[in-house]
């Protein structure tokens, strides 16, 4: 009995036919009398009712999917223009601190020459230094603004490159990406399907999903938070990995 159980549970699951679909065929057209049935199948009527019978077989294999919309669909949405905001903010913020601080350190530093003493070793390390130094001065006015406007780059080029909506145009060709902008407003733009390649699937990426746009610097992000509205249609457009020539 535990055999008998085991071998039915490890045997393939094959299609099901009834007899009825497999043999309605050839009850229309019977197998002629005393010809080989092998050289029957050859001919063109057993033709005809080996494909009527095969087509039969259950429709829907995974991979048919039809990309040929006929309308406008959305993919891909992620709404959250409150974050970008207050990064945004945030940057300019400190643009303009790093900014001053480079002002002040560049006009207001003077200098002070490290007084002379019968044990200079006894001096703090910082009372050795002279900030009003050409050196020392320069390189802390350099240092901040780079500070500045490194913070200011990054945080524009993340809401850049933060997509927004992704939206398959009708007939399934191109691509509308829609990326959050510095300053509120969205940035659009048509991109061939073909000129797309996702670096993660959907399935493996944990955080986020980066997309390298053909002519494009860096990568797009999709951010996992936000709603996938058509899964399999998402998979076989703008989720597959192309090589961008």
């Amino acid at each position: 009995m535990i055999l008998r159980l085991l071998t039915s549970s490890i045997r393939p699951r094959l299609p099901s036919f009834t007899a009825g679909t497999l043999l309605s065929p050839l009850r229309l057209a019977p197998v002629p009398t005393g010809s080989n049935p092998i050289s029957w199948f050859s001919t063109t009527t057993g033709r005809q009712l080996a494909a009527q019978v095969g087509s039969k077989s259950p429709p829907g294999r995974i991979y048919d999917v039809s990309t040929n919309v006929v309308k406008d669909v959305m993919l891909f949405k992620y709404d959250n223009p409150k974050f970008f905001r207050m990064l945004n903010i945030f940057a300019i913020s400190q643009f303009l601190f790093w900014g001053y601080l480079t002002h002040f350190a560049y006009t207001t530093l003077k200098d002070a020459p490290v007084p002379e003493t019968e044990h200079p070793e006894e001096l703090a390390w910082y009372q050795k230094i002279n900030l009003g130094e050409n050196k020392y001065r320069n390189g802390i006015a350099i240092m901040s603004f780079f500070i500045g406007y490194g913070i200011l780059f990054a945080s524009w080029m993340f809401t850049l490159r933060s997509v927004r909506f992704l939206i398959l145009r009708k007939g399934g060709a191109q691509v509308s990406v829609v990326t959050y902008g510095p300053f509120g407003r969205n940035r659009i733009m048509d991109v061939p399907v073909r000129c797309i390649s996702a670096q993660e699937s959907r399935e493996a990426a944990r955080v986020t999903i980066p997309i390298k746009i053909k002519d494009r610097s860096f990568f797009y992000v999709l951010d996992k938070r936000g709603e996938f509205f058509n899964n399999r249609l998402y998979d076989y457009t703008v989720g597959m990995r192309r090589k961008l020539d």
